[in-house]
């Protein structure tokens, strides 16, 4: 077997070394975008996905938080732009002020990322770093093996179509984010103002103050379950909006969609997340407990009040 003379050269090659493995595994994605016929590049994908999430936004604003340098954004940006995705809106009532936004052909491209493009890449790139833990330098060498014995591409080709994948928020998931939550609540408890408001302005009170909606998604049943983390106060962040729909129960979408919205939370730096909930959700709080939550009272001084119907509070202990 050959030496891997970059490998050999300790951490100060660290940078040169993830270059090559974004480098490697983003050509097997940009082959799988190809195979659907979808015109984008792997490297675009945060910046339209930032737009979407956070547009209209100004170009230093995207740069931030994606925390890429300016010049990379605005040349990555020229092709979007070029290509219809993106356009430059002007702001009301600054003439010389221009905030980023997606045109119809660009939201209609994310659509397809989240439910034909994405679904394939994220299991096989978890495929990838599962069970890794310890050094860190040794988990890139096991991630690199694990490329060399089979590739990204090769990965994604032998697990075929997903049958559940997660989505992220959009506008026109709004009414299903309603939908979905409204059933599961009134199925056994009353809507509370506090549902109602929630539910009614996701983007107003759980995004824009920095949250996160997901979806479940399978291709014979669309939309089926919904998950939301809701920033709180002293660091806190609440995990709320859990609602499966009654035709996709026994799929265990209430599992995946939890598991998702925990990884979501860990890739956010959120460390402190509760949830309040009720002794007739059963099911649910077993799901809670088996996923690392415990019951804890501090949360329920602390949160409790918030609704009626919460004789349950549990933060989150990953274990491990």
């Amino acid at each position: 077997m050959e030496v891997d003379l970059l490998a050999g050269f300790g951490v100060g090659f660290l940078g040169s070394r993830l270059k090559r493995l974004a480098e490697r595994m983003q050509a097997d994605a940009a082959e799988v975008a190809r195979s659907l016929d979808l015109p984008v590049q792997p490297a675009q994908m945060s910046l339209l996905m930032t737009i979407r999430l956070h547009g209209p936004i100004a170009v230093g604003e995207l740069a931030q938080r994606l925390r890429l340098a300016q010049p990379t954004v605005t040349r990555a940006l020229g092709t979007l732009e070029r290509d219809g995705f993106v356009e430059a809106r002007r702001t009301p009532g600054d003439g010389r002020s221009k905030r980023l936004a997606l045109t119809k052909a660009g939201e209609a491209l994310m659509v397809r990322v989240q439910t034909e493009l994405l679904p394939r890449i994220e299991p096989a790139a978890a495929e990838l770093v599962e069970g890794l833990s310890g050094d860190f330098m040794q988990g890139l060498a096991k991630v690199e093996a694990r490329l060399d014995e089979a590739s990204l591409l090769t990965r994604i080709q032998t697990a075929g179509p997903p049958s559940l994948w997660a989505r992220d928020f959009s506008d026109d998931l709004a009414e299903a984010f309603y939908r979905i939550n409204a059933e599961w609540i009134q199925d056994m408890f009353v809507l509370e103002d506090n549902d109602i408001a929630l539910l009614s302005r996701p983007r107003e009170l759980i995004l824009d103050k920095g949250g996160v909606v997901l979806f479940a998604q399978t291709a014979e049943l669309g939309v089926v379950g919904t998950c939301a983390l809701m920033v709180s106060k002293d660091g806190w962040v609440e995990l709320t909006k859990m609602g499966v729909l009654a035709s996709a129960r026994g799929l265990k979408v209430g599992e995946f969609l939890l598991a998702k919205t925990l990884e979501r939370a860990a890739s956010l730096g959120m460390d402190k997340v509760y949830l309040l909930t009720n002794r007739k959700c059963g099911p649910a709080i077993h799901l809670y407990e088996k996923l690392g939550f415990v019951h804890d009272a501090e949360i329920m001084a602390m949160f409790g009040a918030r609704y009626e119907r919460c004789d349950v509070a549990m933060s989150y202990r990953p274990r491990g």
